[in-house]
């Protein structure tokens, strides 16, 4: 039977599986119902999510709020990243895909789900599962329960492994409790080796976050200033605020330059000034000379005359 057709709620009945009004919902855990059943009866069951593995439904587990926040952190940061680096889609709110593996068929719900651009099964507007294969799958890891935990990192890892998905994130509010892993060439998972304290993807190169960070959980809008963050961190504030320090600086440079010349058109209306004054100064003392001089020579003249008086009146 087609999954695309059974994950389509075009073609599906509507299944009524939903409580009375106050009653709450009985968990099914553990019913063996055939894959059909499923598609139809349970995959939309919105109270309790439930993935299928092999005839059996297996109830998901809730992870509890700071592992949540841990998740939140981390699939913001990954949004930042797609949104400046469009090479890949998201998808949550329980999608899920089919798996057929050797030992059965499973379909599991992760808690995120990637899928690149170049994956051979694109993953369509009204798909409601994908019918393709995760590149990279993230999961929230819920200890409340052995079984729960086992099933995220033992079940899920080795199904995943096994169905081709490149890469697998668990995240946890606990560090021991993380992990990361990428398909190796033998089909099985390895941790991935964190390179200078990174954790660098390469299902989405140039994906790359420091461990601590998914327990500090810093401001995303602090971390477009941050080297390991800042190439796909809101690059284009970062760069907004570039733009405006470089016209701040260009309007600086061209205040001081008016400055500098409003300085020299004061000194040389100064010096232009004291031009002025000099050469009245020295059309003063000119005058002034020329007065003296003109003083001098008629009391000159008085005294010769003087002198020619004298003279005649002793003759």
């Amino acid at each position: 039977m087609s999954p695309s057709l059974l994950a389509d709620p075009a073609t599906l009945p509507a299944a009524d599986v939903a409580p009375a009004p106050g009653v709450e919902p009985v968990s099914e855990d553990g019913r063996w119902v055939s894959e059909e059943a499923y598609w139809r009866e349970y995959y939309f069951v919105s109270d309790i999510h439930y993935e299928w593995n092999n005839g059996r439904l297996e109830e998901k587990p809730v992870s509890d709020y700071e592992t949540y926040l841990v998740y939140r952190w981390f699939m913001l940061l990954l949004e930042h990243f797609l949104t400046s680096h469009p090479i890949a889609r998201t998808v949550a709110l329980e999608m899920g895909f089919r798996l057929p593996l050797p030992q059965g068929v499973v379909i599991r719900k992760p808690d995120l789900g990637v899928v690149r651009n170049d994956n051979p099964q694109p993953l369509l507007p009204h798909d409601c599962s994908y019918h393709g294969v995760f590149d990279l799958c993230i999961e929230a890891l819920s200890d409340r329960e052995r079984r729960g935990s086992e099933r995220d990192t033992v079940v899920k890892k080795a199904e995943y492994a096994a169905g081709g998905v490149s890469e697998y994130v668990i995240l946890h509010r606990e560090p021991a409790q993380q992990a990361f892993y990428t398909l190796g060439p033998d089909g099985v998972y390895v941790p991935i080796a964190p390179t200078d304290g990174l954790i660098c993807s390469r299902v989405l190169p140039g994906f790359r976050f420091r461990r601590q960070d998914l327990c500090r959980r810093p401001l995303h809008a602090s971390l477009r200033d941050d080297p390991v963050y800042a190439h796909f961190v809101l690059p284009h504030w970062r760069q907004a605020e570039q733009r405006a320090d470089a016209e701040a600086q260009r309007a600086d440079v061209e205040a001081r330059r008016a400055d500098d010349e409003a300085r020299r058109a004061n000194d040389q209306a100064r010096r232009a000034d004291e031009a002025v004054r000099r050469a009245a100064a020295e059309a003063a003392a000119r005058a002034d000379a020329e007065r003296r001089a003109a003083a001098a020579e008629a009391a000159l003249a008085q005294l010769r005359a003087e002198r020619t008086g004298r003279s005649d009146t002793k003759d």
